[in-house]
């Protein structure tokens, strides 16, 4: 049995029943909706935020090449830098044999370049060689003018004593010249005579500055071979000791054996004992070829002369006089042997304003037309490096 407003009752349940359903379906679907809404953001969320990260390692990236670029030296760009070169076609690249050819070609150029290169450095070096071997600039040379007006330049001998002389100390007043040290002389001014200088007032030379003279004892005849006294020799020795001048001799000799050159030496040493205790400069050996002439030593050997030169400065050396060895440049250097000759002093004959005799010497005559004061004509002027009185 229904009670009454049971089936309407009913009818309203399934239709709110219905209702709730629908609202369910509705609220899900919203849900669902909203579900796929909030995926769609998350998505595009990690998107951006990507694409944000890729933009900010691109711009680090290019800031760090900025930085080494900016850190790198300036490089210049260079002609083959440059890529338009390629544009044009390499002559003679046309086919393989004109790239050969033009190959080969490069070659030959390069070899040629080559050849000549080397060719001027060879050419160079031959010109520095020659420069370091030219004997006007080598320092181991010195020029000789030989007795015909011929020169040669001659290699100086290590193992001679050189001279150590500063010309730049030299001065000249009166015509005399004067070694100088510290403004002080310490030279001595000389003249040489024999009976072609004349007539000598000797107190006259003396006045005129003059220290001492070498003076001619004798000579043997450069044909004859006769021995001789100097005409003038007694009073020429004798005026120069009374004007207080002091004294050596010297003697031209023409002797060609060692026989001979003694003989010389003794006819010295007699004619000059009475004079012993006053001559206290050198007595020289004078051998020279005769100008214009033949004479008795030119047939001697370089040996021959050295021998001769020793045996007469051995006689005065053993009668206690100071030997010297008289010469010009050409004679000391090439007449004789001045190896063999070391122990002897040297008096140097060359007319000159510098003399360029490399070695050692003493005495060194400089003028032979001189003027001086006492004697009429040409003087033999001299310059002595030693004090020879107090010796």
């Amino acid at each position: 049995m229904r009670l009454p407003g049971e089936e309407e009752s009913g009818g309203m349940g399934f239709s709110v029943a219905y209702m709730v359903v629908g609202v369910s379906v509705f609220i899900l679907i919203i849900l669902l909706a909203v579900f796929k809404s909030n995926d769609h953001k998350s998505g595009g969320s990690e998107y951006l935020k990507e694409m944000q990260e890729k933009q900010e390692a691109e711009a680090q990236a290019e800031a760090t090449a900025d930085a080494e670029l900016a850190e790198e030296p300036e490089r210049k760009l260079r002609a083959e830098d440059l890529d338009f070169w390629d544009m044009y076609p390499v002559e003679g690249a046309e086919s393989a044999d004109t790239a050969s050819d033009s190959t080969e070609e490069s070659t030959k150029k390069k070899s040629s370049y080559e050849e000549k290169a080397e060719k001027e450095r060879q050419e160079q070096k031959q010109k520095e060689e020659e420069a370091l071997n030219d004997p006007s600039t080598d320092g181991k040379h010195t020029l000789v003018t030989n007795m015909d007006g011929t020169e040669e330049w001659v290699l100086i001998n290590p193992y001679l004593t050189k001279n150590t002389y500063d010309f730049t100390k030299l001065e000249e007043k009166a015509n005399l010249k004067r070694y100088m040290e510290n403004g002080k002389k310490t030279s001595y001014v000389g003249v040489d005579v024999s009976k072609h200088t004349g007539t000598i007032n000797f107190t006259g030379v003396k006045a005129a500055g003059v220290d001492y003279m070498m003076i001619r004892l004798g000579s043997r005849g450069y044909s004859t071979g006769q021995i001789s006294l100097d005409e003038n020799f007694k009073e020429n020795i004798e005026g120069a000791i009374e004007a207080g001048l002091e004294v050596g001799v010297y003697f031209y000799s023409q002797a060609i054996t060692r026989e001979e050159a003694v003989q010389e030496a003794n006819f010295v040493i007699q004619n000059l004992e009475p004079y012993r205790a006053k001559v206290k400069y050198p007595v020289a050996f004078d051998m020279e070829f005769v100008a214009n002439d033949q004479s008795r030593v030119d047939g001697l050997s370089r040996d021959d002369k050295t021998t001769v030169t020793a045996a007469f400065l051995e006689g005065i050396k053993a009668a206690g006089y100071v030997p010297m060895i008289y010469g010009d440049k050409e004679w000391l250097i090439k007449e004789i042997d001045m190896t063999k000759l070391q122990g002897y002093d040297v008096w140097l004959s060359q007319e000159e304003d510098i003399p360029d005799y490399p070695y050692q010497y003493t005495m060194w005559q400089y003028a032979t037309d001189g003027v001086l004061n006492g004697i009429n004509g040409n003087a033999d002027l001299n310059i002595c490096f030693v004090n020879y009185s107090e010796r």
